[in-house]
């Protein structure tokens, strides 16, 4: 009965430790060898353990590898490998820095994985336009390190150090997004190689205007489409000037009823907060333990504010006075450089700092987005579910654009503990669609969460999507068995 079990839990939400080799060996020594040819025979690998490396995110769904792994160093070579692919019927894979969290690089059908990390410079700067062109290695830290000096910044932060391309591909947001906007908001142009090797420029070749009427938006149709209709070999991005100051803060709460109603109040009164991040009791013992924090374990908001320094002091006060009347107490202000650095790396490490209350397990991270005002429904009642499922886990998030995660501990090993949590992360989805959500604030579908984009969406919105996806790849190589 167990292994029955264990196979039906596999099935239905697979680990990452069992890896499928399934495919191996489907792609004839001709064309691995035409692969060479297109780009040198060291940038393609078969070896089994590059191909598991590239069969994973860091999700729980089982390791599926590509069959073969390629590192294109430029645009034409990826448009040659896409129609080589795509005329000898081969799926193709994009791969950036491996850092999703919904499965979106397993290869379910075999196929070539093609790793985009080579190509990473940064193509044109426009400090003056506030915009930036950067190929598709190019990660969130390496563009804002080139940026110090320019007093311009991109500050959109999912935590994890991605590429910026794959941040586009999967509609990322992060920390500063309640003020900064996500990815949606801040991507100009793309250059993208279409399933069959033709070149798309989704605005059109070399523009980066801040608005336009013109047509359709197929900027946007790429945004979020999890390399399911191309790949995304250059973007440009929209750049924000640098504040001149900044400063950070926690204070704890005697309930999450509390904490969230403070969050919501806050932004009524149009205090300009840059984050405001929740974390529940759980999660600030544990990054008190893994991040030698000393924030008392209650719920707790770490804050964000971004202006000159006379603006600072009035939202100081002004969120002081807010959280205050909803019972606030042990607030900090970080206010150099060193501090506040030391307070966010603790919030980017929290998923580690999940990790280490329960050595030896596997994390899977969920999360949904709803309307502000429903968010202290949900988040109340989410943490009465938690506990009632048996669960190890905890609650943060995005709090001030209604986006949360809950990071769920399991036993990889234990099927009737994956099934909990494979009900939980369903009626989290579901909850958050009765209350006018989404089942996903920015992790993507990827595998887990198809079912539930049907739900959300409907038959027609999915029958649109179907025809689009057609339409760009009909033969449905691109990235198969992903959000549809």
């Amino acid at each position: 009965m167990a292994s029955l079990l264990r196979a039906s839990v596999w099935r239905l939400f697979p680990r990452k430790g069992y890896c499928s080799w399934g495919t191996q060996g489907k792609l004839s020594q001709g064309f691995v060898e035409a692969l060479k040819a297109l780009v040198g025979s060291p940038h393609v690998s078969t070896a089994a353990a590059v191909r598991e490396q590239h069969g994973h995110d860091e999700s729980m769904h089982r390791c599926q590898p590509p069959d073969a792994v390629v590192w294109p160093q430029n645009v034409e070579q990826v448009s040659q490998l896409a129609a080589l692919c795509y005329g000898h019927g081969v799926p193709i894979i994009p791969f950036g820095t491996g850092t999703g969290v919904e499965g979106g690089v397993c290869a379910v059908q075999g196929g070539v994985c093609i790793n985009l990390t080579h190509m990473d410079r940064i193509l044109e700067l426009n400090p003056d336009d506030f915009s930036v062109v950067v190929e598709p290695g190019v990660t969130r830290k390496a563009l804002n390190a080139h940026l110090r000096d320019s007093g311009l910044w991109f500050p959109v932060d999912p935590g994890a150090d991605a590429s910026l391309c794959g941040m586009v591909a999967t509609g990322a947001s992060g920390t500063n997004a309640v003020h900064y906007g996500t990815m949606r908001d801040n991507v100009l142009n793309l250059e993208v190689v279409l399933p069959d090797g033709r070149l798309l420029h989704t605005a059109g070749p070399g523009r980066y205007f801040r608005k336009s009427a013109a047509g359709y938006n197929l900027t946007g149709l790429f945004v979020g489409s999890e390399g399911t209709l191309g790949l995304i070999t250059a973007a440009t991005l929209r750049l924000h000037p640098a504040p001149e100051a900044m400063v950070a803060a926690t204070c704890a709460f005697p309930s999450i009823q509390a904490a969230v109603d403070s969050t919501v109040h806050i932004l009524q009164a149009a205090v300009p907060v840059a984050r405001i991040e929740f974390l529940d009791d759980v999660m600030m013992d544990a990054c008190n333990r893994y991040s030698k924090l000393n924030c008392r374990v209650a719920p707790t908001l770490f804050l964000e504010f971004h202006g000159s320094e006379q603006a600072l002091a009035e939202q100081v006060q002004r969120t002081e006075e807010i959280t205050q009347h909803n019972g606030a107490s042990h607030f900090s202000w970080a206010k150099n450089a060193e501090e506040r650095s030391r307070l966010w790396a603790a919030r980017h490490n929290a998923w580690y700092a999940a990790l280490s209350l329960r050595p030896g397990s596997k994390g899977y991270s969920t999360d949904v987005c709803v309307p502000i005002s429903r968010l202290p429904e949900i988040l109340v009642q989410t943490k009465e579910d938690l506990k009632a499922s048996g669960l190890t886990g905890t609650i943060t998030g995005h709090v001030g654009d209604g986006n949360f995660h809950c990071i769920l501990l399991v036993d990889p090993e234990d099927p009737e503990e994956l099934l909990r949590v494979k009900a939980f992360a369903e009626q989290l989805g579901r909850r958050a669609l009765a209350l006018h959500g989404t089942c996903t604030g920015e992790h993507g579908i990827g595998l887990g969460k198809r079912q539930l984009l049907q739900e959300e969406v409907g038959a027609v919105g999915m029958e649109t999507m179907r025809q689009l996806k057609a339409m760009l790849d009909p033969r449905g190589l691109m990235n198969p068995g992903k959000v549809l």
